[in-house]
């Protein structure tokens, strides 16, 4: 009977799938890389989020291990390629989680463009600031998104009732463009110099350079805003700190963070930036999605050998 490890806290529809399919599973969340190192050897899978790091060191104790499963999309935290020379398979959950995501940039946008945040703070206090927060409209605005996959997507469709211009940055859209007549696919230099709002729904770049510096702040409009729900290292935290200092750009809001978890960063009390602790994939809908997508996708490769979503 194959055994699998839980190790990061996730809807325990993961778990009833398991047991269903007659697969042992044990729930182990918060361990260390030594405490998993100790007993990784007696797994068959593992299925983790985002917290647990499945390290070289971490593969090279699981002897047993056929499957990794990260219930989500991305698969930074896994080393990818040595799971891949030890013959493990890398699947993750694409798509699970994208309306989540979308929603919660959207929710960014929204935020920062109206000043929602300060407006709350201050309101509390008794400060009424009424006079000092103007906000921005979203509507007619141009919305710039960087890389066209699930969230991306999805973000395009979420401000459709805006009556907004909406511009992609994506190597891939050129093969479905008849799919999305509402956007245009843009160079990257365009992008940035004609939005309003620059979303970042893409991978990082495999050099694990940023995508954007300080002189592409230069080239962008001094009212625009960067919101940044994809990955930390996608921006450079000090050029765009030093870019609303300068007020090359208005705001920004971001949900990830070059070091996480983010106990200090260079964007922490700038007042231009609104800053969430990676939760745009965290709802109550999207958990219980992704838990369910991976479970199955497990059970499906250790029972029938069916690979799905590999990485």
């Amino acid at each position: 009977m194959p055994k699998v490890l839980i190790s990061d806290s996730m809807s325990n529809v993961a778990q009833k799938i398991f047991e269903k399919n007659n697969i042992t599973v044990d729930v182990k969340t918060g361990l260390s890389e030594e405490e998993i190192i100790k007993i990784i050897p007696e797994y068959d899978g593992m299925v983790v989020r985002s917290a647990t790091k499945v390290t070289k060191n971490i593969i090279e104790a699981a002897k047993n291990l056929k499957v990794i499963g990260r219930a989500g999309a991305g698969v930074d935290n896994i080393d990818v390629p040595m799971a891949k020379e030890k013959n493990m398979i890398v699947m993750n959950t694409p798509g699970g989680n994208a309306n989540a995501t979308a929603e919660h940039a959207f929710a960014l946008i929204m935020s920062v463009l109206r000043r929602v945040p300060f407006a709350n703070e201050t309101t509390h206090k008794g400060q009424w600031e009424k006079k000092n927060i103007k906000g921005t409209e979203l509507s007619k605005k141009t919305l710039g998104i960087i890389g066209f996959g699930n969230v991306g997507v999805r973000l395009s469709n979420l401000v459709k009732g805006f009556d907004m211009k909406i511009l992609v940055n994506s190597k891939s859209l050129e093969s479905r463009k008849k799919d999305y007549p509402h956007v245009e696919n843009v160079s990257f230099e365009d992008l940035i110099s004609k939005s309003d709002i620059i979303s970042f729904h893409c991978k990082a770049p495999k050099d694990g350079k940023p995508m954007i510096s300080k002189e592409h702040y230069k080239k962008m409009k001094p009212t625009s805003y960067i919101i940044n729900a994809a990955r930390g290292n996608i921006v450079d935290e000090k050029d765009l700190n030093e870019a609303l200092n300068e007020g090359l750009i208005a705001g920004a809001a971001v949900d990830v963070f070059s070091k996480e978890p983010a106990k200090e960063n260079i964007l922490f009390n700038n007042p231009k930036v609104i800053a969430t602790p990676h939760i745009a994939a965290s709802t109550t809908e999207a958990s219980i999605v992704v838990a369910e997508m991976v479970a199955n996708q497990i059970s499906d490769f250790l029972l029938k050998g069916i690979k799905l979503n590999t990485v």
